[in-house]
């Protein structure tokens, strides 16, 4: 067996039989590094993997990232560049007894050959603990070489040794460009594609494959074999043609990639929170709308609507915590689709709505003083007074009524010292304007009634003097 190439049972008539019959995804495969399509953050000239791979050895590596981007195709190039032998294991499927297995063939081909050995793992995020754990010494002593793929974030689903002892490359999905270099590879090559048939293929059927096809190679590859084999078999014709209804046909639904505890579903209901406390309404419906589409329970939806309303505008347009109170509501009480209506609604007007973050900052600060700080007790005369006994023992004593006062206010000690600085500071913005000016107001005619009460008294001591 030549270096490079993975262990096979099959012998090489086998083996070309195997892959004449192999799905077209299978079979278009890039072979090297320069037929390797995307990412080019990582693999592209001078970037961090290409430079490892030209100096001829690389560590472990982690591939994170969505399926059908090419974390597999880019694990075998990578063998067959630095030489090893490759070995494939599905997570969901393996054992502990099949890592030490290859763990001793890598040992043995080590010593007997010179020759490294790499293991790829699928769904690495799939192994538990233990599994995980096996690998560790073996990898760090450079026994086998360790890819991982997985569609997890590995900093929650990996371990954090073979985090360590790893380098973490993040796949992104593939452009729309690169899925169109990648049918259009397939549809000239006359070996493994189709470049031998009589194809005409319509430029919205390629333009539609690409986007329907959402960044995975062997969806939109799929799709394409699809539209070929069926038109191959019902074409009476000289030339197959692959028009935009049989690519519709061929691809038929767009499935959206979520998932409902990973890292989409957060990363999705960030970027929705981000966009309406940005003020973009655009931004908003479209995340909602992904969330929606993908199956989120709209009560979560829901309450991350809320959570913004109170926390990014507040008191600058109090009715936006309302409309979002409203919305869970009726998500509850309806359920979908009617409750993308309301949920779309509250959104919007959040986005759209005068933002201030006061409300927030002010709770934010006091529960930290309350957990950092000595606790303040609660000032005599601010204590409960409606039961038998209370003003014996000074409760309630000194507390004035703001309603006797004609402004409905009275100042008085609310807290049993001062602060070093106010909690709540509105801003001149939205309805949080009108009630900065008014506390603003209180505190001039408070000023004014007691200049006025002490002018009245100095009149009256001096009267009092006069007579």
């Amino acid at each position: 067996m030549r270096k490079g190439q993975a262990e096979s049972l099959f012998s090489g008539a086998e083996k070309d039989a195997l892959s004449a019959n192999a799905p077209l995804a299978v079979r278009m495969r890039p072979r090297t590094l320069d037929e390797f399509v995307g990412q080019e953050h990582f693999v592209g000239p001078g970037k961090l993997l290409r430079r490892m791979l030209e100096g001829g050895t690389i560590t472990s590596l982690i591939f994170y990232g969505p399926p059908g981007c090419g974390k597999t195709t880019l694990a075998q190039i990578i063998a067959g560049q630095i030489e090893a032998a490759f070995h494939y294991l599905s997570a969901p499927a393996a054992s502990v007894k099949d890592i030490r297995e290859i763990i001793e063939k890598a040992k043995d081909r080590l010593i007997e050959k010179c020759q490294k050995t790499l293991l790829f793992i699928d769904e690495i995020h799939r192994f538990n603990r233990a599994q995980q754990d096996v690998l560790l010494d073996d990898v760090e002593n450079g026994v086998l070489t360790l890819i991982g793929a997985t569609t997890e974030n590995p900093f929650f689903s990996v371990n954090s040794p073979l985090i360590s002892r790893s380098t973490i490359f993040t796949f992104e999905p593939l452009k729309k460009e690169d899925i169109f270099t990648i049918l259009t590879r397939a549809l000239k090559d006359p070996q493994r594609g189709y470049g031998n048939l009589p194809l005409d293929v319509e430029p919205e059927a390629m333009e539609f494959l690409a986007v329907m096809s959402d960044g995975d190679a062997r969806k939109a590859l799929t799709a394409l074999e699809v539209a070929v084999l069926s038109q191959q078999k019902k074409s009476g014709k000289e030339r197959i043609c692959i028009d935009l209804e049989t690519a519709r046909e061929s691809i038929q639904r767009k499935s959206i990639v979520y998932d409902g505890t990973g890292d989409t579903h957060y990363d999705l209901a960030s970027a929705l929170q981000k966009s309406m406390r940005g003020s973009d309404p655009d931004a908003t419906v479209y995340w909602l709308a992904r969330m929606i589409a993908g199956g989120e329970d709209p009560r979560f939806i829901a309450r991350r609507i809320a959570v913004c309303a109170a926390e990014d505008v507040g008191n600058a347009d109090p009715l936006a915590t309302v409309l979002a109170a409203s919305a869970l509501q009726i998500a509850e009480f309806v359920g979908m689709p009617e409750a993308q209506l309301a949920l779309a609604q509250a959104a919007i007007y959040i986005a759209c709505a005068p933002k201030s973050n006061a409300c927030a900052k002010a709770i934010w600060s006091a529960v930290s003083d309350v957990q950092s700080g000595r606790t303040i007790p609660v000032p005599p005369h601010l204590r409960d007074s409606h039961y038998e006994g209370a003003k014996k023992l000074g409760f309630g004593i000194g507390y004035r009524y703001p309603h006797e006062s004609p402004l409905g206010y009275i100042k008085q000690d609310y807290l049993g010292q001062p602060l070093e600085k106010p909690y709540y500071v509105p801003k001149d913005i939205g309805r949080e304007k009108t009630i900065k000016e008014y506390l603003e107001k209180l505190k001039k005619q408070v000023a004014h009634f007691e200049r006025e009460g002490k002018k009245k008294g100095t009149e009256k001591n001096g009267q009092a003097q006069d007579e």
